[in-house]
This record gives C-alpha cells, structure tokens and sequence, in this order.
C-alpha cells in the first residue's frame, strides 16, 4: 500500500522536476503501474479497504461471538468479557482457530458499536396547567434512631417546576392515591394531564403504543379529580424527565445527611418545608428573572379547582377469624365479634384500616406497620361478655382498657364489694351501646356520689335522665 511519503515523492519527481514514469520507477524502486497511479489519480493518500474478510477458520463461530459481545454490552464494564476470556470459550466449543482472529472480530465489533447514532432527546416544553410528573424513589433517614429506607412519592408541576415529597413505609395503591391527595391540596388545584410510569398501581395492561388499562380504582382517583393519565414509554424515561432529575436532586439536597426524625409525621412535616424553601430560593430554569414560586404563583391560576377529598384507599376481602381478627399485611386487627366467620372488605388507607359489611362500618383502626402485631378494639367483644363475663378479667382486648374515671371507678368497687361484679359490670358496659359513653359515665359519677354501687342503680339513673330529658 502506498504511503503518503512515497505519493509525494512520485508527484515532486514527475509533476515537478519533469522526470519520466521509467526514471522515477527506478528511483524510487516501484513499478510503473504505481507511478502512474499516483500521478493519474492526483490524490495525496490512498486507503486500501478489502471489501469482506475471509474467516475460513472463525467464520462458523462469527455468531455466536457476537451474541456473546451483545449479552456483555449490557453489563458494567468490570464484569464484561475480555478477547482472552471469549477465545478460551470458542476453543471449549470446538474453535481451532488463532487468538489474533478472535481478537480483531472482537476489536472491530465494538469499534462499529460505538459508531451507532446516540439517542436523541427532544426538550419538553408545557403550558401552565397542563401536566403534572409522577415518580417514587427510595431513601434512607434515621427514624427513632434507626436507619430506616422510607419510600418517596414525588409528584412536580411541569410548567412551574414545584413539586411536593412525601414519604411513606409502602409503595402500595393507597399510599399513591394519599400522595394524591396531598400534593393537590398543597398546590391548591390540578393539572389536566398526569404523567406516569408503568406503576402497577395504576395500570393492569400494557398494549402496543400508548394505550394501557388501568386499575379501576386508579381510574376512579382520576375521574374524580378530572385529569387524563397518561403512561410513558416502558424504558424511555425522558418522557417524565423532569421528575427523574428531581430524584437526583432531592436526594442530594433533602436525604444528605439523613435526617432525624421520630415518625414519618415530622418527617413529612419537614419535606414539606424543604419543598416550599426550594421553590422559594430557586430560579425558574426557562424563564429567566423569575423563581419557581413566582411562576407557579402564576399558574394557579390556570389548575383546575379543588373537589372533596378522594376517599382513597384500597379494597381486599378477608374472613373474620373466630378470635374476631382480620388479617392485613402482617398484622391483625379486630371487628365487632357479632361478625365472626363472615367475609368482610379491608379499606385500606395510607394511615387506617376500615373494615365494612354490607355497608356496615364493623371496626376502624389507626394502620400499624411492622409484623406479628395485634390490634384490638375492646368495644368490639363487649356483647360476647354477656355470655363470657368472665374474660373480663384476663382477655387480651381488656388489658390496660382506658375507661373514663368514673366507670373505672365503679368497676373496682364492684370488684371489692359483689362476687358476681364482673357479671354486673359487663351489664354497665353493654349500656353504653344504647345510651351513650358520656351517658353512662355521668350516670356512673351520680352512682358514686350516692354512694351506692350496682348494676341496677347505674340503669335506673340512666333511664331516669331519659326521661327527663325532653
């Protein structure tokens, strides 16, 4: 092949000093074809490319070692295969070729990966209004002095750049719906569109294209708060690019160094703060001269009004067991004892448990998380003491029972004074369905005052302030 050294010095012997092609041929100590061609084409540099290359040997195997560079392309280069590693495993299958073929395929390969387009991302630009960004991300905090991973739910307005961030102990369908609920009532209004990832939280199905079907329950949230979903792209997303960088960013800025907190009430107390701080202190990135909070000022305006809060929780059946306990998420709950053995239906809020028969609320409970805990209601076993008085003294659901002062009262000089008292204080507590708590204990502090202390004289004075009642 001829280099650019030789080319120059056939062009100065014949285009400039007038020498012949023969003269210069043996000058130079090349053929005349070679001559002529340098001094024909009048190029400076020729590049000789052969055209296919034959792989007598490696040419069976061409695929497979490219299936194996294609596989190694997607993992972190410290785990990718070197030229000698994939050689030695071409010979375990039969390759009786030289390392140097395996070796320039290999170099080659990647050298026309790295050729290849890269992809091409468009900028976004949204209206006041117009959309919002969903995304969940997980970090680390220090909650009662224990490194806790919370999960974040991050929803931001794409034209004004706010956002708010909550965090929860789940990612679960309730919690999306409070992280809803909240963000609305902090931005004061909703967008029309909402951006989303493929959360199963929210979509059933993935169709071809930008079609999905969506939870039910999902559907409801935005049919109430009159904004269409829309699902990205599985894999693409810079369509919701905006939250991915907010991720980042709030990481950074919120989650380093971790903070310290008791429960996930002061910790959202604090986000909350950090989201408003933010908006504040922080210029708008398209619209110069502005902040986030002063363009988002501006978009109130355009976001549709606020309905009633969504009722947002999450509907499983369960089966009351005959210790009149529900189970949920590891934990157990109580239900009026009246239902055991029917199926009832869990509302599950980020923060309650409802538990419902035919319409009928049958127990509601603070949520606990964690595993193994139960969670009784005392209320809810008082009209089985009418036939097990006595389990008033060691049943679970009883134990530290917080009465008001005056039936806690009644209920140890009973215990002092009659040997059937449980009977007889199961037969006040059973009152209090019908009349009232505040009732029977006014009656209970009356019972005091007379200085008598039985079932009877508590039910006469109840019924007596009925009827005196107009």
């Amino acid at each position: 092949m001829l280099i650019v050294e030789t080319i120059r010095k056939i062009r100065l012997s014949v285009q400039r000093d007038g020498r012949s092609i023969r003269d210069t041929a043996k000058k130079l100590g090349i053929s005349r074809n070679t001559v002529r061609k340098a001094v024909r084409s009048q190029q400076t540099a020729f590049q000789y490319r052969r055209a296919s290359q034959p792989r007598p040997v490696l040419g069976a195997f061409v695929e497979r070692l490219e299936r194996a560079l294609a596989q190694d392309g997607k993992l972190p280069k410290r785990q990718r295969r070197t030229a000698v590693v994939l050689f030695e495993q071409l010979q375990a299958e039969g390759y009786r070729g030289g390392y140097d073929s395996v070796r320039r395929h290999v170099r080659d390969w990647r050298r026309r990966q790295s050729q290849l387009p890269a992809a091409v991302y468009i900028p976004l630009v949204f209206e006041p209004g117009e959309a919002f960004q969903f995304d969940w991300s997980h970090e680390l905090v220090e909650m009662a002095g224990m490194p806790v991973t919370v999960k974040a739910a991050q929803l931001r307005l794409c034209h004004s750049r706010h956002f708010l961030v909550v965090a929860y102990p789940r990612e679960t369908q309730e919690m999306v719906f409070d992280a809803h609920r909240r963000a609305f009532e902090f931005f004061g209004g909703v967008c029309r569109r909402g951006i989303y990832d493929n959360l199963k939280a929210a979509v059933n199905k993935i169709f071809a294209g930008k079609a999905r079907s969506f939870n039910d329950r999902f559907g409801q949230l935005c049919s109430h708060y009159l904004f269409e979903p829309v699902a990205c792209t599985p894999a693409a997303g810079w369509e919701k690019g905006q939250v991915e960088n907010q991720v980042g960013t709030v990481r950074r800025r919120f989650f380093v160094p971790r903070p310290k907190v008791q429960d996930f009430r002061e910790l959202n107390e604090y986000l909350r703060e950090r989201c408003l701080q933010w908006a504040k202190t922080h210029p708008h990135p398209d619209l110069k001269g502005q902040s986030v909070w002063q363009v988002f000022e501006a978009e109130k305006a355009h976001l549709i009004p606020l309905p009633p809060p969504f009722d947002g929780y999450a509907e499983r059946p369960a089966r009351v067991s005959p210790s009149s306990l529900v189970s949920f998420d590891r934990n157990r709950y109580s239900v009026d004892c009246r239902h055991v053995g029917a199926t009832v239906q869990l509302r599950v809020y980020a923060e309650r448990i409802v538990i419902v028969r035919d319409g009928e609320v049958v127990g509601d409970h603070p949520r606990h998380f964690g595993s193994g805990k139960t969670i009784f209601d005392p209320w809810h076993y008082v009209p089985a003491l009418a036939r097990k008085p006595g389990a008033l003294r060691n049943g679970a659901p009883f134990r530290n029972w917080e009465l008001p002062e005056a039936i806690s009262r009644v209920g140890r000089q009973l215990q002092h004074r009659y040997p059937d008292w449980d009977r007889q204080y199961v037969g006040i507590l059973q009152a209090v369905p019908l009349y009232g708590l505040e009732a029977v204990e006014a009656a209970c502090g009356k019972a005091l005052t007379l200085g008598t202390f039985s079932k009877e004289v508590v039910l006469n004075v109840l019924h007596r302030d009925r009827e005196e009642q107009p």
